[in-house]
């Protein structure tokens, strides 16, 4: 694994973690100001910009709180001299979800470019599969 991989992961599972205590600067800390997500809930369209991006998740840390897990199931990442992406799935769920169906993994890409400071978040999406 490059360095660069190896920070990226890192980075990765920093969010990951920042996501489940419902840390806002930490979820936001290495995210470009131009980021681009596409959500799972609305707006179907994403969002543009870090200002937008950070009004998403108050009431996914709401939800959060009641007991939901959000971790990294799998990760994989790819590294390029100035862009990089990561994708993985995540357990996303609460206990009586994941009791339901173990196996109903959140999917995550995320696509990262170089900037002076190192590495930051310029795509996110986030999906479930179809229930068939």
């Amino acid at each position: 694994m490059s360095e660069d991989e190896k920070q990226i992961r890192e980075l990765v599972e920093a969010w990951t973690r920042a996501v489940h205590e419902g840390d806002l600067d930490a979820v936001t800390a290495h995210h470009a100001e131009d980021i681009v997500m596409f959500d799972v809930p609305p707006p179907h369209e994403g969002v543009r910009g870090i200002d937008a991006y950070r009004a998403t998740w108050p009431e996914f840390f709401a939800w959060q709180a009641s007991g939901a897990c959000f971790e990294i199931a799998s990760l994989d990442v790819t590294a390029g001299a100035d862009v990089a992406y990561a994708h993985g799935l995540l357990r996303c769920s609460t206990p009586e979800g994941l009791r339901e169906d173990p196996s109903y993994l959140l999917r995550l890409t995320v696509g990262l470019r170089r900037e002076r400071e190192g590495w930051v978040v310029a795509h996110e999406h986030h999906s479930f599969p179809l229930k068939g």
